[in-house]
């Protein structure tokens, strides 16, 4: 059933919960949302089976969760902090596509994030051309040419992707949302602002780059980058082709993620604490 929570600036957010456990919530990429998302939500379905809370959400502009006006990274940002909040105060985050930056933006500002699971990140070396790229997609929703503006975005696709969308009975929705791709743009061109190793400098959990067996080189690039940019990154390859997963062993992957990054972050707790009271036993010498 879905349920809502309202951000800091008084937009509401619509989600799906299930399970009880440590949180997971799921980051779609560019123009999703629940209810044309199905392998999502059957994959937190799944991963809740096997002890975790998964919260699956409508991003601003799509779905359940419209709003007026401008939406760019700071205010898809305030939906993810809400929804941490739901989430009982820190969650793993399971970013798809374009979801990976938006995923590592809200890890680098100091967000309550346990881990990042970033399901093939398109994200491109320094200076690629992002920002540019973001700047014409943000002329052209501004011109309420959102057609345009969604084509422009999926440009360095293979054209047979951007026939296939074209063709979906979905593509008129997409097109309806396109206001909604402002934060993709700005996350992936602030990915490519700096070398990602210097973005990324603040964030200490568990981070795994999961890409699918049958995927584009791009994305291997990417994960590869993640890897080397995030001290104790792992890649892993899993079934998924298009660039989108399969349920049953995202699930199973996404589940012990989460109860693995939770259970690092309980140990790292504790090592805080007891070296706390070690440091406070030491006598100190009177000056």
């Amino acid at each position: 059933m879905t349920e809502f929570t309202v951000t800091a600036r008084g937009d509401r957010v619509a989600y799906d919960r299930r399970g009880s456990g440590p949180a997971l919530i799921f980051i779609a990429g560019a123009g999703p949302f629940r209810a044309m998302d199905p392998v999502t939500t059957e994959t937190a379905t799944l991963a809740a089976e096997r002890g975790i809370t998964t919260l699956v959400y409508d991003r601003l502009g799509r779905g359940e969760s419209p709003v007026e006006g401008r939406i760019d990274l700071d205010r898809e940002l305030e939906a993810v902090a809400a929804l941490l909040g739901v989430a009982g105060g820190r969650a793993v985050l399971c970013g798809h596509s374009s979801g990976c930056s938006i995923a590592l933006a809200a890890a680098a500002r100091g967000l309550p994030v346990a881990g990042l699971a970033l399901w093939e990140a398109p994200l491109g070396p320094p200076d690629g051309g992002a920002r540019e790229w973001a700047a014409e997609v943000d002329r052209l929703i501004e011109a309420g040419e959102l057609d345009a503006a969604l084509v422009h975005y999926m440009k360095d696709i293979p054209p047979e992707y951007l026939e296939y969308w074209r063709d979906s009975p979905e593509f008129p929705a997409l097109v309806a949302n396109a206001g909604s791709l402002r934060p993709d743009g700005e996350s992936l061109a602030w990915a490519e602002s700096a070398p990602l190793s210097e973005l990324c400098a603040g964030i200490r959990v568990p981070v795994e780059a999961l890409v699918g067996e049958e995927t584009l080189p791009i994305m291997l690039s990417a994960a590869d980058a993640i890897v080397a940019a995030i001290p104790g990154a792992v890649q892993k390859r899993m079934p998924g082709a298009q660039h989108e997963w399969q349920a049953a062993p995202m699930a199973a992957e996404l589940a012990a993620f989460v109860t693995a990054a939770f259970g690092t972050a309980a140990r790292d707790t504790a090592t805080d604490a007891e070296r706390g009271t070690a440091e406070s036993a030491v006598p100190r010498q009177e000056s």
